[in-house]
C-alpha cells in the first residue's frame, strides 16, 4: 500500500517522520508513504474550486485540486490529511472535509484526522517522553494541561519547557515560533511511543493509519 499524507506544517511533518515507522513498518516492508508539509491551513475554498496560488502552500486552499489528483492517479492507495482543529468545531470542520473528497470523481480513499488542538497536545499524551527530553520541565504548568483541550496548546508546553516561556516566544517574533515547535518533534518525537500516549486525537491517527495497513490488499 502507498500512501500520501498532508500535514500543515514543517513541524508536524518532522515528528510523523519519526512516528510513522512504528506504525506502519519499515519504509517499503512492505507499505510506502510520502508526507507533504505546507505552509499553514487555510481554509477550504468556496464552490470547490481552487483559485489560490499553489506556490503559497497553504493546504486547505489547495485540497480540493489534490484530491482530484490523487483520485486520479494510479498507485496510491490512500490519502491521509493531518490538520490542527485551533478553534474549530470538529464536527462541522469533518463534514466540510468529507464534503471536498466526496465530490470527487473518483473519490480517493482518504482518512482525515485532527490534533485538538494543536499537534502539541500529541506530546502532551506522552508525559514520559516529554519529560525524558525536557526533564526540566515545569511539572506545575504541565499539571494545568487537560488532555485534547482548546487551552492554547503550545502556549501551555512553551510556558513548561522553554526559558521565558510562550511570553518570550511571541516577543521574539517569527521564526522563533516555528524553529521552537520544531525543536520540538526533534526531541520529543524519537522518545515517544504509541502505544503509551493518552491522546485521544492521537490514538485516532494511530488506529486509523494501522487500519488501512491492516485492511491493504
Amino acid at each position: 500500500m502507498h500512501i500520501e499524507i498532508l500535514v500543515e506544517d514543517s513541524s508536524g511533518k518532522m515528528l510523523l517522520q519519526v512516528l510513522l515507522p512504528q506504525l506502519l513498518g519499515p519504509q517499503g516492508e512492505p507499505h510506502t508513504w510520502r508526507l507533504h508539509a505546507y505552509k499553514g491551513i487555510g481554509r477550504i475554498p468556496q464552490g470547490l474550486v481552487t483559485k489560490a496560488d499553489p506556490a503559497k502552500r497553504i493546504l486547505l486552499d489547495q485540497l480540493p485540486k489534490l484530491l482530484r489528483g490523487y483520485g486520479n492517479t494510479p498507485g496510491i492507495d490512500a490519502v491521509v490529511v493531518v490538520l490542527d482543529t485551533d478553534k474549530r468545531d470538529c464536527t462541522a470542520f469533518l463534514a466540510e472535509l468529507k464534503a471536498a473528497a466526496d465530490v470527487c470523481d473518483p473519490v480517493p480513499s482518504t482518512l482525515f484526522r485532527f490534533a485538538i488542538e494543536e499537534m502539541e497536545a500529541w506530546y502532551f499524551g506522552d508525559h514520559d517522553a516529554l519529560l525524558a527530553a525536557y526533564p526540566r520541565a515545569k511539572r506545575d504548568v504541565l499539571g494545568k494541561y487537560v488532555q485534547d483541550s482548546a487551552c492554547d496548546t503550545w502556549e501551555l508546553l512553551a510556558d513548561a519547557v522553554h526559558s521565558g516561556g510562550s511570553a518570550a516566544i511571541k516577543k521574539a517574533g517569527w521564526p522563533l515560533p516555528g524553529q521552537v515547535k520544531h525543536e520540538w518533534a526533534e526531541k520529543i518525537g524519537p522518545l515517544m511511543d504509541p502505544d503509551r500516549n493518552i491522546s485521544p486525537s492521537f490514538r485516532k491517527l494511530r488506529d486509523g493509519l494501522r487500519r488501512l495497513a491492516k485492511d491493504a490488499p
